[in-house]
């Protein structure tokens, strides 16, 4: 096992941040959704949820830590067998689980959501049937959260091949290759320009660099997305950095900073000029985007420079975040309206939703796990 398998109290922080990031960044999405009809609301929402955009690549290279390489006993069904078996089981509990339980909520406990932000055709009778029978073909609005299970096979299946190349690889190749990921995550922002220089697409399709009503497959379609985490993480734990706290603060700070900039002002600047257009809003948020990655990159290398003792109840927690994870997404809305107090400022709102919601979806997971049964549902 690696060097930095084995310090495994900094992955554990890692993790954590990564976990909670993911629920307040849910919890401002409520925020997020009132647009003009509560500016004050949006834009706190959108100010405080930008920050947390490191969140799911953060799982991502919390994942790539701890699984690259993979050891060289392990051969590519045992490895699939293993890692994609251990999430099925998980995806189809919640994606039965939480369509139920929203229903019953918004139907039943708190109907008044569906006049205000959820359309009440969404949790009828047949529309909760529909939603139980077709997850296997996506997840939907209940589920939300679950879209990084799907998007997590992928990588698992493109792992092992990764790996075989990266055994071999020298620290250049690596970083060739990271340089070539690199150009892929300003393609959003081109695609968004474009049009704006005389760009019409093709027969109605405005994709770019091959892409059609007829081809997916773009240029760089087979070296872009999620994937460049792993890889990054892979690099960044075979070749540390080395930097003192100095030159860290020196990079990060400024680096986090403008990215979020980017992130926050400019999902306001966008909304300004295309009013809920969410295919624009989304492209400043997208995590496979360059202000996303210059957000991230400092939070990664500094909780991977900083001396952390390996705790019982740092362990104990981070083993709960696969599950809490899972299971959070309905307490947002309970907490939102827990909370949809006229006295309580906005941020203190979102702050307190997240920590509430992050702590009954942790002593859910807690009794879970204390299940046989329902073990193998969080973990």
């Amino acid at each position: 096992m690696s060097d930095h398998r084995k310090n495994i109290a900094w992955i554990d922080v890692l993790r954590i941040v990564a976990c909670f990031t993911v629920v307040f960044a849910h919890c401002c999405d409520p925020f997020v959704s009132q647009f003009d009809n509560n500016r004050e609301m949006f834009l706190t929402g959108v100010f405080t949820g930008s920050i947390t955009r490191p969140c799911v690549p953060l799982f991502v290279m919390m994942t790539a830590t701890l699984l690259l390489p993979i050891r060289k006993e392990i051969d590519v069904q045992s490895f699939y067998r293993k890692r994609i078996g251990r999430i099925i089981p998980p995806l189809i509990f919640w994606s039965i689980c939480l369509p139920i339980l929203a229903y019953i909520y918004f139907l039943y406990i708190n109907p008044n959501t569906l006049n205000t932000q959820l359309s009440v055709d969404d949790y009828t009778a047949s529309a909760l049937l529909n939603k139980l029978l077709t997850f296997v073909f996506n997840f939907n609005f209940d589920t939300t959260p679950l879209w990084y299970l799907y998007m997590l096979v992928g990588l698992y299946l493109i792992m092992p091949i990764l790996n075989s190349w990266l055994i071999q690889a020298s620290k250049s190749d690596i970083k060739y290759l990271l340089c070539v990921w690199g150009i892929t995550l300003i393609l959003p922002y081109i695609n968004l320009l474009a049009p704006i220089i005389g760009y019409q697409g093709n027969y109605g399709n405005m994709g770019l660099l091959g892409v059609c009503d007829w081809n997916l497959y773009g240029t760089f379609y087979y070296i872009s997305g999620f994937a460049g985490y792993m890889l990054l993480a892979y690099y960044l734990n075979r070749y540390p950095l080395g930097w003192s706290w100095k030159k860290i603060t020196m990079v990060s700070v400024p680096l986090f900073v403008t990215g979020y900039l980017i992130t926050s002002v400019g999902y306001v600047a966008i909304n300004n000029h295309f009013p809920g257009n969410y295919a624009y809003l989304e492209i400043v948020w997208y995590f496979t985007g360059i202000n996303v990655f210059m957000m991230t990159l400092p939070v990664y290398i500094i909780i991977q420079k900083i001396s952390v003792k390996s705790h019982p109840w740092l362990s104990r927690i981070a083993s709960l975040t696969f599950g809490i994870y899972l299971s959070h997404f309905i307490f947002t809305f309970v907490c939102y309206d827990m909370y949809d107090i006229a006295a309580l400022p906005y941020i203190l709102r979102i702050l307190l939703a997240a920590v509430t919601t992050f702590a009954i979806s942790m002593c859910l997971t807690w009794l879970m796990s204390k299940t046989r049964t329902l073990k193998i549902f969080i973990q």
